[in-house]
């Protein structure tokens, strides 16, 4: 296990690359933190994409007729080894943290 960080620079390069990789990745969603607690946002579906826009500042997570939007994301961090990415967790400016886990490690070109 390696979790390293995506610095604000390298986000809409990395996330269009792992783009071009997903295929039928399945996914599931947690947010927590703050007030919120932890709480499953959705149960295994479709990855269709992740996005970074660095002009708004704006994380897109899409999954099966979900879209999930992130504005001004302070941090992200990858979980990746040589298995393949296992999860992204993404920290808002609220400090609440949005939990991407894939159901099968997901290889990337290096």
């Amino acid at each position: 296990m390696a979790i390293r960080s995506v610095d604000k620079e390298q986000r809409q390069a990395y996330f269009e690359l792992l783009n071009r990789q997903l295929g039928a990745t399945e996914a599931q969603i947690e947010i927590g933190g703050g007030q919120l607690g932890s709480q499953r946002q959705t149960d295994w579906l479709t990855l269709m994409g992740l996005s970074y826009d660095p002009r708004s500042d704006t994380m897109e997570i899409s999954v099966e007729n979900i879209d999930h939007w992130v504005t001004h994301p302070r941090e992200i961090y990858v979980d990746d080894d040589i298995d393949g990415l296992r999860s992204i967790e993404i920290i808002d400016q609220d400090d609440n943290k949005q939990i991407i886990r894939l159901r099968q490690p997901l290889k990337l070109p290096h």
